[in-house]
C-alpha cells in the first residue's frame, strides 16, 4: 500500500498549462442544469400563456369599440399581473442561486507539485486531489492512497451509513457507488472520516452525478390538472360568448333595421361573456399562493404546481434526512448479555456499562468529524463527565486502520506513567470477535446479541480492549490480546414532528410511502416509529427488479415501504402510482431522487442538504428541510384551490345577470340596459372579488379532513354548476324584473335603467358574501369575513354612489336620479334574489 505522506510531496499533478487545456476541451466541471431563464424568456412565457392573451384580446375589443381608457385599464392591469409573475419567477431563480453550492464544493489540487486550493468548477480530469475529513468530493477519482478514509455515499445511494475506501490496484474497472471498500469516491459525496490523495477520473457531465442530471431531459412534464379545468371552463365560456354575439346581431338588425348597432350589440355581450377574470384569478392566486406559502419555508419554483399539492393522493419520501436527522444517536449498548437504553433525554449510564462506552470513546477520534465518532464523544461528555473514563489528557500514538481483511480499527494510547500501552478496538461485530478470539459459545452469545439489536433498526458496532507492555507496537491488531467489551447500537433518529404529520397526512386522505436505499429490517423500523400503515411488508429493490410492471400495479396498492431500492427503481415507483390514477409527490435531497422529482405530479425538493440537480427536477424546495412543511404547503394548497372554486362559482354567477341584461332587452325589443361604459365599472368590482377577496379568505375548519380531489374530476361538481348559475338566473330575474316594472310605472328609460344597474351592484356584493362559503350563513361569513371584502365593497359602493350623484358621471353612464326609496329597492330586491341560497345552506350544507 504506498504512504499517502510519500505520495503527497512526491506528486506533481497536472501542469497549469495541461489543466487549462483539458477544461478547453471538455469543459467546467458544472452538472447539467436548466438553462437559466433570461429577464426576456420570462416575459415571453408569461405572454405566451393563453389565457393572458384573452386579457389582451379584451383590451383590444375595448379599442375597437372605442373606449380607450377602458382599454388602457385592462393593458394596465396585463402589465401588472406580468410584473407580478416576472417579480415571482426572478426572486425564485435568485434563490436557488443562493443554494447552488453542493454541486461545486473548493477542491485541494495538487498542480506542478504545489498545493492550490480552487474552485470545483476548475477541477479537470486527472487533476491529483488531497481529501480529508468535511471536504466534498468535486469529481469521480480513483483512490491512489487512504489512511482509514471513508465517504458518506447517501446523495446517490440513499444508504445513511458511510462506507470505507481502499486504494486502486490499478486493474480495477470503474463502479457504480454503494458498498465497501471500492477504490472510487464520486462527485458530490462527503468525506466523513480519514484521508486520501484520489486522482480525478470523470468531471462534470460525465460523472455520476452528471449522468443522473441526464436522465431528467428524458422525462416529459404534464399539464397541472388546474389548468386543464379552467382551460375547459374558458372555451365554455368562450362558445356560447360567440353563439349568443350572433343572435343578438341577427335579432337586433332584423328587428330593428340597424346592423352597426347589432354589431355594437353583440360586441357588447361579448364583453360581458368573456371570461377574463380567468387568467387573472389563476395567475393572482398562484402568484399571492407561493408568496404565501413562502412564509412556511417552502419556495415554489413552478406555481401552478400549487393547485395540485393540495391534490395529493400519495407522497412518496426518502428515509435519510427527510423523515430522519441524517445523523447517528447512541440507543442502546449491551454487555454481558445486560442491554441498557439511552432515552431521548441522557441519563446516568450505569457503572457496569462504563467501561464499554469509555473504550468506544478511545476508539474514536480525538475531534471527530465521523457522525457515530461524534455522538460516542457527546455520550461521553453528558453522561461520563466527572468520572475516571474520560482522558482528555491522553494522546494517540499509533492508529491501526480498517482494511479489508479486517474490518474493525485500533486507537493505541500512552498511559500516563508511560509504561504501556492502553488500545481500544471498534469495528464489525464479528472483526472484534475474532479479534478477541472468543469461543464458539462466548461468540454466539454476542452474535444473538447483535441480532437482537439489528432486529430494532440499529447499526451495531463491536468494541474491545487490551494493554501492552512493550514499546516496540506490532504491526497487526491480532497482536495484541484483546478483551471482548460490548456492543454499541445506533440509530438515525426519526424527526420529531414526522410522525404528528404523517398522522396528519393519513386524516387528509394521503398516503405516506417511504423508498429508501436502507435494510428493510431498518426501513420497517423507522416505518412502524413514524405510523406508517403495512410497515412489515417491505418491497425490496431485488423484489421491484424482478416484478412485472402489471404486478407493481396491484402491490403498490398496498405497499407503503420499499428497501434496497436504486433511483431508477424510484423512478418505476412513481410511474406505477401514477399508472393507478393517483396524484403523487416526491420528496427527495440526492441526485438519485431527480428523476422521480421531475416525474412525480409535485417534486419537493430539500433546500438545505439537497443537490442542485434535484432542486432544478423540483416543482417545490423546502427551504428549513423540515417534513412538517409539506403538511402546511398541502393545506395552503387545499385552501388556494377551495377558495380557487368559490372565486370561480362567484364569477360563473355573476356574468350570467351581465350577460342576461345585455341579451334580453335586445330579443324583447326593450331599451339597452348595460354599455360598455358600464360593464366596465362592473369589472372593477368583479376583479379585485375574484383576485383580492377571494384568495385572501381563510380556509374552512374542515380543510384537513377532506379526501383528497381525484385525478380528473372536474374543477367543481354539476351540482356546484348548477347552484352557480341559479345564483346568477335569480339575481338576473330580479334585475330584469325591476327594469321591467320601473318601466310600466312610468319611469323614464335613464331612471330604470339606473335603478336596475344598482339593484345589479348591491346583488353583485351580496353573491361575493355568500359565496365566501357554502356552509356558514351570512352572519358568521360577516363575522370572519377578511378586511379586504369590506374595502372592496365600501369602494364598490362608494364609486356607484358617485356615478349616481355627480352630474357628469351620471350623465356618462346615462342615468337618471334615484331617490332613497329606489335605493331601498334595490337593496331589498338584491338581497331577496339570493334569500333562497342562505335557506338552502341553513337546512343543506353544501358538501366539499
Amino acid at each position: 500500500m504506498p504512504d499517502i505522506n510519500d505520495l503527497l510531496s512526491a506528486i506533481q499533478g497536472l501542469s497549469d498549462r495541461e489543466a487549462a487545456a483539458r477544461l478547453e476541451e471538455e469543459g467546467y466541471n458544472e452538472l447539467p442544469s436548466q438553462k437559466k431563464q433570461t429577464i426576456f424568456d420570462i416575459i415571453i412565457n408569461v405572454l405566451k400563456e393563453p389565457m393572458l392573451l384573452l386579457l389582451l384580446a379584451c383590451g383590444i375589443i375595448y379599442l375597437v369599440l372605442g373606449g380607450v381608457k377602458d382599454a388602457m385599464m385592462l393593458m394596465s392591469f396585463v402589465l401588472v399581473v406580468i410584473g407580478i409573475t416576472f417579480y415571482q419567477e426572478r426572486k425564485t431563480e435568485n434563490a436557488l442561486d443562493a443554494l447552488r453550492s453542493l454541486a461545486s464544493p473548493r477542491a485541494l489540487v495538487i498542480r506542478g507539485g504545489r498545493q492550490l486550493r480552487i474552485p470545483g468548477r476548475d477541477v479537470a480530469r486527472e487533476d491529483v486531489i488531497y481529501l480529508q475529513e468535511g471536504d466534498r468530493v468535486p469529481a469521480d477519482c480513483v483512490v491512489l492512497a487512504a489512511v482509514n478514509f471513508s465517504a458518506d455515499e447517501s446523495l446517490l445511494t440513499g444508504e445513511s451509513i458511510a462506507v470505507r475506501k481502499s486504494p486502486w490496484d490499478g486493474k480495477t474497472e470503474q463502479a457504480r457507488p454503494g458498498g465497501d471498500d471500492l477504490p472510487f469516491v464520486y462527485s458530490g459525496t462527503l468525506v466523513v472520516q480519514g484521508r486520501a490523495l484520489v486522482k480525478a477520473a470523470a468531471t462534470g457531465a460525465r460523472s455520476e452525478m452528471g449522468k443522473i442530471g441526464k436522465a431528467l431531459e428524458a422525462i416529459t412534464q404534464e399539464e397541472t390538472p388546474l389548468n386543464k379545468e379552467t382551460g375547459r371552463i374558458v372555451k365554455s365560456f368562450a362558445a356560447a360568448g360567440v353563439v349568443l354575439c350572433a343572435v343578438v346581431i341577427v335579432v337586433f338588425g332584423l328587428t330593428r333595421g340597424s346592423w352597426l348597432n347589432g354589431f355594437l350589440a353583440g360586441l357588447t355581450l361579448s364583453m360581458a361573456m368573456l371570461p377574463e377574470e380567468f387568467p387573472v384569478v389563476l395567475i393572482v392566486f398562484l402568484t399571492i399562493g407561493a408568496w404565501r406559502i413562502s412564509k412556511k419555508n417552502v419556495l415554489t419554483r413552478k406555481m401552478q404546481a400549487i393547485e395540485t399539492m393540495g391534490a395529493t393522493t400519495v407522497l412518496c419520501t426518502d428515509k435519510t434526512g427527510t423523515l430522519t436527522l441524517n445523523t447517528m444517536r447512541l440507543c442502546e449498548i449491551w454487555a454481558d448479555g445486560k442491554t441498557h437504553k439511552l432515552g431521548d433525554k441522557d441519563s446516568a449510564i450505569p457503572e457496569e456499562f462504563h467501561d464499554l462506552t469509555e473504550y468506544s470513546i478511545l476508539a474514536s477520534q480525538e475531534d471527530p468529524f465521523d457522525p457515530v465518532e461524534k455522538e460516542l464523544k457527546r455520550v461521553g461528555v453528558c453522561c461520563l463527565a466527572g468520572t475516571e473514563h474520560l482522558h482528555g489528557n491522553w494522546k494517540v500514538v499509533r492508529e491501526y486502520p480498517l482494511s479489508k481483511e479486517l474490518l474493525s480499527l485500533s486507537h493505541v494510547w500512552a498511559s500516563p506513567d508511560l509504561r504501556h500501552y492502553i488500545i481500544a478496538a471498534k469495528g464489525a461485530p464479528e472483526a472484534i470477535i475474532d479479534l478477541c478470539h472468543l469461543p464458539p459459545g462466548r461468540a454466539g452469545e454476542v452474535m444473538k446479541g447483535v441480532l437482537e439489536l439489528s432486529e430494532r433498526g440499529l447499526r451495531v458496532l463491536g468494541v474491545a480492549k487490551a494493554t501492552f507492555e512493550d514499546h516496540n507496537l506490532p504491526d497487526g491488531q491480532h497482536d495484541f490480546n484483546f478483551e471482548f467489551a460490548g456492543l454499541v447500537g445506533f440509530i438515525d433518529p426519526v424527526r420529531p414532528q414526522v410522525p404528528h404529520s404523517v398522522r396528519e397526512a393519513h386524516n387528509a386522505g394521503i398516503r405516506v410511502v417511504m423508498i429508501t436505499g436502507d435494510y428493510p429490517g431498518t426501513a420497517s423500523f423507522i416505518a412502524r416509529q413514524i405510523g406508517l400503515k403495512n410497515p412489515d411488508k417491505p418491497i425490496t429493490g431485488a423484489e421491484l427488479a424482478a416484478m412485472a410492471p402489471e404486478v407493481l400495479k396491484e402491490r403498490i396498492k398496498e405497499t407503503c415501504v420499499f428497501a434496497r431500492v436504486v433511483p431508477e427503481q424510484k423512478l418505476a415507483i412513481v410511474n406505477a402510482l401514477k399508472a393507478n390514477g393517483e396524484i403523487v409527490a416526491m420528496t427527495g435531497d440526492g441526485v438519485n431522487d431527480a428523476p422521480a422529482l421531475k416525474a412525480a405530479h409535485i417534486g419537493i425538493a430539500m433546500g438545505e442538504r439537497g443537490t442542485d440537480v434535484a432542486r432544478e427536477a423540483s416543482a417545490i424546495v423546502l427551504m428549513d428541510d423540515d417534513f412538517s412543511s409539506i403538511v402546511h404547503a398541502i393545506r395552503l394548497g387545499r385552501r388556494i384551490f377551495d377558495n380557487l372554486k368559490k372565486a370561480i362559482a362567484y364569477i360563473l354567477s355573476v356574468h350570467v345577470p351581465i350577460a342576461g341584461m345585455s341579451l334580453l332587452p335586445v330579443l324583447f325589443g326593450l331599451p339597452i340596459v348595460l354599455m360598455p361604459a358600464h360593464i366596465a365599472f362592473l369589472e372593477l368590482i368583479i376583479d379585485p372579488a375574484c383576485s383580492v377577496v377571494f384568495e385572501a379568505d381563510s380556509e374552512e375548519s374542515d380543510i384537513m379532513d377532506r379526501p383528497p380531489r381525484r385525478l380528473g374530476e372536474p374543477l367543481f361538481s354539476r351540482s356546484m354548476v348548477l347552484l352557480s348559475l341559479l345564483q346568477g338566473v335569480s339575481v338576473l330575474a330580479m334585475v330584469f324584473a325591476i327594469f321591467i316594472i320601473a318601466l310600466k310605472i312610468g319611469k323614464g328609460e335613464d331612471e330604470a335603467r339606473a335603478l336596475s344597474f344598482t339593484t345589479l351592484v348591491f346583488a353583485n356584493v351580496l353573491l361575493i358574501l355568500t359565496n365566501l362559503s357554502w356552509k356558514d350563513n351570512f352572519v358568521r361569513i360577516m363575522r370572519r369575513a377578511h378586511s379586504t371584502f369590506w374595502w372592496v365593497s365600501a369602494g364598490a359602493l362608494a364609486v356607484l354612489f358617485l356615478v349616481l350623484y355627480l352630474p357628469f358621471f351620471r350623465g356618462l353612464f346615462r342615468f337618471g336620479v334615484l331617490h332613497l326609496n329606489d335605493l331601498a329597492l334595490s337593496f331589498l330586491g338584491g338581497a331577496a334574489s339570493l334569500f333562497w341560497f342562505e335557506l338552502l345552506k341553513h337546512f343543506k350544507p353544501a358538501k366539499n
